[in-house]
């Protein structure tokens, strides 16, 4: 396939489909989509709302960096490879609905269900399915409730589980390295229809929107519960993440005038 030569404008491109932070459009070849990184920054199924200039570009780059590793390691990923700034070329998946999360320390709406404090290391990983559903606030679901209601099956559920702990371990050591706990991560599946052949791969995206990340020394929190608990700083930790990385370029950094409050 040649994906190099046919990149159209974005204002000539046809939507597919718009969430809250990304918006895919058709690809330039059969089976492709491009994945457009917005700076929308949203919580509590958006009922929180921001635009932060430049958060796009840092999660491009940052979940250019992860999904390009995994691909690396054998682990089947939907990245094709990063466009420009803001967009990334990957393959057309059906998605598989449900959201995928793999916690290592408490934190969040474990901590709050269970009473368990923040910041404590669980006995081991654990995964947790959440069904995608933002009129719902996306339900927790038991595999009951998903071979029940037909969201997948036994196979895919042990499939996706496979790559959850796969992707828990490379991000937990990716992380470690840089000097950043991984507390938790959240991630989506699709289906890849190759011929007869159909598989589960990872898709959506891996960034500090979809991660907690906390600096192993002091604790301070680089991902979106900066902007979840009003802390501040979004942009600044992201580009943090991105710095230690390795991936960001100093005169790339991009320019921010701050948050801007939308009223939604």
């Amino acid at each position: 396939m040649d994906f190099n030569n046919r990149y159209i404008p974005m204002s000539r491109r046809r939507r597919i489909y718009e969430g809250k932070a990304k918006v895919l459009y058709e690809g330039p070849e059969p089976g492709t989509l491009i994945q457009h990184f917005k700076d929308d920054a949203t919580a509590f199924n958006a009922k929180k709302h921001q635009i932060i200039e430049g958060k796009g570009v840092l999660n491009n780059r940052i979940s250019e960096y992860i999904f390009q590793h995994l691909n690396d390691i054998g682990v089947p990923t939907h990245f094709i490879r990063r466009l420009n700034m803001r967009e990334q070329l990957i393959r057309e998946v059906e998605i598989v609905p449900l959201e995928v999360v793999v916690r290592n320390v408490a934190a969040g709406s474990l901590s709050q269900r269970l009473g368990i404090e923040e910041g404590t290391q669980l006995p081991r990983s654990i995964i947790e399915f959440y069904y995608k559903n933002d009129q719902l606030n996306d339900p927790m679901v038991s595999e009951e409730h998903i071979t029940a209601f037909g969201w997948a099956t036994p196979q895919e559920i042990d499939d996706i589980m496979a790559l959850a702990i796969r992707v828990n371990d490379f991000l937990s050591g990716l992380f470690l390295g840089i000097g950043i706990r991984l507390v938790d991560f959240k991630m989506e599946c699709g289906r890849l229809f190759e011929n007869d052949m159909m598989r589960i791969i990872v898709a959506d995206e891996i960034s500090p929107d979809s991660c907690r990340l906390w600096d192993i020394k002091s604790n301070e929190k680089l991902d979106k519960d900066r902007f979840r608990r009003d802390l501040g700083g979004l942009l600044e930790a992201y580009t943090e993440v991105a710095k230690r990385l390795g991936i960001l370029i100093e005169q790339e950094r991009p320019a921010g005038s701050g948050p801007v409050l939308v009223k939604g």
